[in-house]
């Protein structure tokens, strides 16, 4: 069994050939499809995706960073509605990106504090985005940590030193199609970490991995980041697969 702990499975690229998609991903092992939001606009598409692979999808609920505009307070109430009203496996994806623009940070910020607060208040756990954040994204875990707060770095392409202080904070480490590239660095002190606190993912439709860089992702393609991970940690590939997917199950509680 295989997890893929965060997969846009929602997304345009895949309107043609869905179906085909899923079953590609069910033929490589992939059982498990943890679908993160986005915003509101998103919301009826997850839905539909719960609907149509009952078992095997599974959804969070929240406002991504760089989707934090004037609008955010509308798109916070949202979330809230929903969350009050419906099930759902973990608050993500939510924190703070600086990448594509600085102008919203002390939105981000209050966005991301705000749903922190009611993944504890829900016993749920949170799915991080964090790009160029890390520092601004430590100082709201250090305010918000406990035993009541766990969840998933998403797409981690820290350093060492930032993983270790993730971990201090109950996440595990999201590894996704990063692993696999030649400029990626994390596989350079990935070894130096727990498998215990390693979970994988692949952002698809994003951040293909190895021979695929630069093209559409999808859920299947996550044996690549599997067979990295295998070579990494010198541990067979059920192994990893294993693992991961218990600590999927640690964190989402299924």
């Amino acid at each position: 069994m295989i997890t893929d702990t965060h997969t846009h499975l929602y997304s345009s690229q895949y309107n043609e050939d869905q179906d085909l998609m899923m079953q590609r991903a069910k033929d490589a092992g992939v059982s498990r499809f943890f679908v993160p939001a986005i915003d509101s606009s998103y919301t009826e598409k997850m839905l539909s995706l719960e609907k149509n692979y009952p078992g095997d999808v599974f959804l969070m609920m929240g406002l991504h960073p760089t989707y934090v505009k004037e609008n955010y307070l509308d798109e916070l109430a949202h979330v809230k509605k929903w969350i009050d009203q419906k099930d759902f496996f973990a608050i993500g994806e939510i924190g703070i990106d600086l990448y594509w623009d600085k102008s919203f940070l002390t939105q981000q910020q209050e966005a991301f504090s705000t749903q922190i607060k009611w993944a504890k208040e829900k016993k749920l756990p949170i799915v991080i985005h964090c790009r160029d954040a890390f520092d601004e994204i430590f100082e709201i875990l250090e305010a918000e940590k406990g035993d009541n707060l766990k969840g998933i770095f998403h797409c981690f392409t820290g350093t060492k030193e930032q993983a270790l202080k993730a971990i201090s904070y109950n996440m595990k480490l999201g590894i996704g199609g990063v692993v696999t590239f030649k400029n990626g660095k994390i596989d350079t002190f990935l070894n130096e970490i727990s498998l215990q606190n390693i979970v994988v993912e692949t952002d698809a439709p994003y951040l293909a991995p190895k021979p695929f860089r630069g093209k559409r992702n999808e859920s299947s393609y996550i044996t690549y980041v599997i067979e990295k991970l295998s070579d990494i940690y010198q541990l067979p590939v059920d192994e990893i697969a294993k693992i991961t997917t218990q600590n999927s199950k640690d964190v989402f509680g299924i």
